[in-house]
């Protein structure tokens, strides 16, 4: 738990320090765009190796449950159809989100 609150607190003495970076105007000639692409590139692997991390934790929780109890069938598979959409959805929202932010 203290590392958990020592790490909050660095992140926002982190953030507090870098605030006035982002007020500053772009300076002439400054490209961005590079950047917006990089950073697009890092959020869209991010999500989809934590979707892809749920996915399997989830493949395997139903499995499990599946070998426990058979009869319960339908209302796994419907539980981990419904799981799976959503945490797909997590890396549609992203892709999405970087089409609208970099285009």
């Amino acid at each position: 738990m203290k590392k958990l609150h020592a790490g909050l607190m660095l992140t926002f003495i982190v953030l507090m320090f870098t605030t006035p970076v982002f007020a500053q105007g772009q300076t002439a000639g400054m490209v961005h765009l590079d950047w917006v692409v990089i950073s697009a590139g890092f959020a869209m692997a991010i999500a989809s190796s934590i979707c892809g991390l749920a996915q399997g934790r989830a493949i395997s929780a139903a499995c499990e449950g599946l070998a426990r109890n058979p009869g319960a069938a339908p209302a796994i598979r419907f539980a981990l159809l419904l799981g799976l959409a959503l945490i797909e959805s997590l890396a549609i929202y992203t892709l999405v989100i970087i089409f609208v932010k970099v285009a």
